[in-house]
């Protein structure tokens, strides 16, 4: 069922689209913006339980390492692989999940699945000489591809892993880093890495009697399957067979796993505050002869090509083809074509009319796709997004909207309102009361932290990270922080900041970490940090760029635009991204570290002056 009302049929003409768009922004805005959700902690911190390994206990380990990497993840796992290829291999992971793999450790929920094409998603293909089974591939292959990269750099050995870090401090007079964890652990380390990612830690929404639900529930980032039954290969999901299932939201993980809920479940219940934007997936094996036909250095020009048609640039072809380059490409071709045809230049404007055309464009097809699907009128009307196509992460997907044409799977629409509330035996929604047994949460996690962890980093003159960050982010290149020696962050923001693909953004910085861990070593610096100049000079980039991950105040809420509300310049700093664009921040970066002089670092002795390799100039043209 749908309690959608008032169905519309497209609107004709610009104006009418805009105040479409703007009547479904303004029903969704509310006054707490991103303090909406809640943090998985006290009554709700069993969320961040580990449901797929058992805890093993063990003697605390005090000992030192060259480099210790916090977090497993793709982040982590590459750092790793680029240090063991720079001859760096006393490298210790340490990890509060069970094993290496990150997110997708944790995202085992059926139909768990990239959204980004995995020729160019999964790092170090080559490397490890893997071939992705298909253009999208499922999460327990990406999962045993992180397994795969640890074996590969022999990164499980040392790791610790099920294990928390609870602080991590810097004793100058050793020049160390001292970590220490929830097992008791005091590991020191000359160097540390941090890639802990954004997308582990869940979040929960703040829906009034939360707390109260009697039956079963719990997050997709902690699929329990000893409940659901099934696993996630796709095997079916038979003890939900008599079950009354709910799921609140339709983002991206949420239009994943309703095509299994609905196969599976007795009855479900899709709770939709927003309606996602739901293109063409049409995934398909890959082909083992292309496959093997492709040259060296394959990986590196598939992601440099995918950057560069995502970002609006030109190459001979596409690639990756997938509906990521499809709207960029679009825009760009109708630069061109009004450039050719009327000779205006170039400028922000005519950039401007050409992405507004190309988007209206293509969501109008979006939203068509709907209606040759959906058989039920208001559920089809219900599913249409109403908002430009980047206003949300675009979602590709050929089974979502074919699922509510099941007659036990019903659109539960709340025009805009979210859930009510929740009580002992299930959800009110739309001013109707939901029994259910079972309760799911597909609200994704915490994405817009500069470093996300609970831990707190102090560095020189027993500054914490978070106190230097009052203000927002402030680094050299997103990796190298004032004030922190010998401490490299591993991540996107401050950096190209390419969130159609965020596994590029790390290799690149990997890359860098390991070339300047190298360099330190080879020279016999014990120390090496960003100079106070450097990092005031590429944070003063930021500060007038409107480049970066928050998006348009003018979008439907969501994590794109900061739940609709303005960002402080806190925000705009930890989000910001180098304002040429990703492709530019990537030959920028190639070429400070093969230069060897990594403007804008020190590298010294304790107390002593730099010992080279440590200019002061932070920021040459991309």
């Amino acid at each position: 069922m749908s309690t959608a009302s008032n169905p519309t049929i497209e609107p004709i003409g610009r104006d009418a689209l805009r105040a479409r768009y703007r009547a479904e922004r303004d029903k969704r805005l509310r006054t707490d913006g991103s303090n909406q959700y809640l943090e998985p902690t006290g009554p709700f911190a069993h969320f961040r339980d580990d449901p797929y390994s058992e805890r093993v206990e063990r003697d605390p380990v005090t000992d030192e390492v060259t480099v210790a990497v916090i977090g497993a993840g793709f982040a982590g796992l590459t750092t790793g692989a680029r240090l063991a290829e720079a001859g760096v291999t006393d490298v210790r992971l340490i990890e509060g999940g069970g094993d290496v793999g990150g997110a997708w450790y944790w995202n085992r929920y059926p139909g768990a699945m990239c959204d980004t094409a995995s020729m160019v998603y999964l790092p170090l293909l080559e490397e490890t000489g893997h071939m992705p089974s298909q253009k999208y591939t499922m999460g327990h292959e990406n999962f045993a591809h992180a397994q795969r990269i640890a074996r590969h750099f022999n990164l499980h050995e040392n790791g610790l892993f099920s294990t928390e870090v609870t602080s991590i401090d810097w004793d100058e007079a050793a020049a160390r880093w001292v970590i220490r964890t929830d097992r008791g652990d005091e590991v020191r380390a000359q160097f540390v890495a941090m890639g802990t990612g954004p997308m582990h830690r869940p979040k929960l929404p703040g829906i009034p009697g939360i707390e109260s639900f009697a039956g079963h529930c719990f997050h997709t980032s902690r699929w329990d399957y000893a409940y659901t039954g099934g696993g996630p290969t796709g095997e079916a999901m038979d003890h939900l067979f008599d079950k009354r299932v709910g799921i609140i939201g339709t983002g991206a993980t949420a239009v994943q796993a309703i095509p299994h809920l609905a196969r599976d479940a007795g009855e479900l219940f899709v709770f939709q505050r927003t309606p996602s934007s739901i293109d063409i997936r049409n995934n398909r094996p890959t082909d083992p002869d292309e496959f093997a036909a492709l040259e060296p250095g394959w990986q590196r020009c598939w992601l440099e090509n995918f950057a560069t048609l995502q970002t609006g640039g030109f190459t001979d072809e596409d690639l990756v083809m997938d509906g990521w380059t499809d709207i960029a490409k679009r825009i760009r071709d109708r630069v061109v074509l009004e450039m050719t045809s009327t000779g205006e230049a170039f400028t922000p404007e005519l950039v401007a009319r050409a992405y507004e055309d190309s988007d209206d464009e293509k969501m109008t097809e979006i939203r068509a796709r709907v209606d040759t699907i959906v058989a039920d009128e208001s559920a089809a009307e219900a599913l249409k997004p109403w908002y430009r196509q980047l206003c949300k992460r675009p979602c590709f997907h050929d089974e979502y909207l074919q699922a509510y044409n099941r007659p036990n799977t019903h659109l539960v629409d709340t025009d805009g309102q979210g859930v009510e509330a929740i009580d002992a035996a299930g959800m009110w929604a739309a001013g109707e009361h939901y029994p259910l047994d079972c309760l799911i949460f597909a609200s994704g996690f915490d994405v817009h932290l500069a470093h996300s962890a609970t831990y707190e980093t102090t560095g020189r003159d027993g500054l914490s990270l978070s106190e230097h960050w009052v203000d927002g982010m402030c680094s050299l290149h997103g990796t190298h922080v004032a004030g922190f020696p010998n401490l490299f962050i591993v991540g996107l923001n401050q950096g190209a900041n390419l969130i159609s693909n965020v596994t590029h953004n790390l290799p690149e910085a990997a890359t860098s970490i390991a070339a300047v861990v190298a360099h330190a070593l080879t020279i016999g610096a014990l120390e090496v940090e960003a100079t106070a100049e450097a990092e005031q000079a590429w944070v003063a980039q930021f500060e007038s760029s409107t480049r970066g991950f928050l998006g348009n105040p003018d979008c439907t809420p969501g994590y794109y635009n900061n739940e609709g509300a303005e960002p402080t310049p806190a925000q705009r700093l930890n989000a910001s991204g180098y304002p040429d664009g990703p492709v530019a921040f990537f030959a920028l970066i190639d070429r400070w570290r093969t230069s060897g002089s990594f403007d804008g670092l020190a590298f010294r002795a304790p107390g002593s002056a730099p010992l080279g390799g440590g200019a002061t100039t932070a920021h040459e043209p991309g």
